[in-house]
Order: C-alpha cells, then structure tokens, then sequence
C-alpha cells in the first residue's frame, strides 16, 4: 500500500528564519500541500478533509533549504489502520546556487478519521479504504 503524491515548490522569504534558510514550520506546510494533493486530486476524496486532525507527527531535518531553491514533497501512504492512518513524507531539495540539492527532511504523520460532529476517531469510509488499498491480486500458487 503506497499510493504517493508530490508538489514542487519553491522556498519563498515567509518560508525562512530570516537567515535565508528554510522555518522548520515551512516544512509541514509543504507536506501538507502534498497531502492535499494526494487525498484530493490523485484519489478524488474530497471528505477526507476536514475530518482528519494529525495525531502524531516526527521530522527528521538532514539539509537547509534556502530563500529562491526549488523543492519537491512527496507524500506516501504507508499504514491504514481501523481509525488512523500514517503517511510517510520527504522533502527533497533541488540544485541551487553550487549546491547539490537532495534529502533535506523525512519524516511521518500520523491521521485520525474523526468526522464532523463526532469527538472521537471511527473507522474510516469504505471509500478511503477501498481507495488507498491497493487491489488484491488473484494469488498464484508458489513452486
């Protein structure tokens, strides 16, 4: 299970410290455009927003981005749960003024399937499910 989405972006001055490299908070805003892109456009589930507050989440920072570079976030399914669902993420950073770009942060965020009007998780929609799972393949039997 690993359906995946990615943006590029590229590091504007709000995304910084002021000392030209990227807020740590720039990195989960980007993560979450690549959430977005993945939930509403590559799966088509619009109701998955806003019923999804994050429960758990962890960055690990490897590189600084910085002011005009260019970056790319991909997001991936990696675990559903009954209720919950984590995503695995990474922002990888393109070439930019003599540098070689590449993993600058990775990290997962972990989902709660709390619909409107209700104060705790419930299991997920058929139609999240069936969407973020791949087909079951007619098995083979092995030699």
């Amino acid at each position: 299970m690993n359906p995946r989405a990615s943006v590029e972006r590229t590091v504007e001055w709000v995304d910084t410290d002021a000392s030209g490299h990227q807020h740590n908070s720039a990195v989960m805003r980007w993560v979450e455009s690549a959430e977005a892109e993945l939930f509403l456009r590559t799966l088509q589930l619009p109701d998955y927003f806003p019923s999804v507050p994050r429960i758990h989440q962890e960055i690990h920072f490897k590189a600084k981005l910085w002011f005009g570079q260019r970056i790319t976030a991909s997001v991936g399914i990696s675990k559903l749960g009954r209720t919950s669902m984590t995503y695995a993420f990474e922002i990888q950073g393109h070439p930019h003024d003599g540098l070689a770009g590449g993993l600058a942060a990775f990290g997962t965020v972990t989902v709660a399937h709390v619909p409107p009007g209700s104060a705790k998780a419930q299991p997920w929609p058929a139609a999240v499910v069936d969407a973020v799972t791949p087909p079951q393949s007619a098995g083979t039997a092995g030699p």
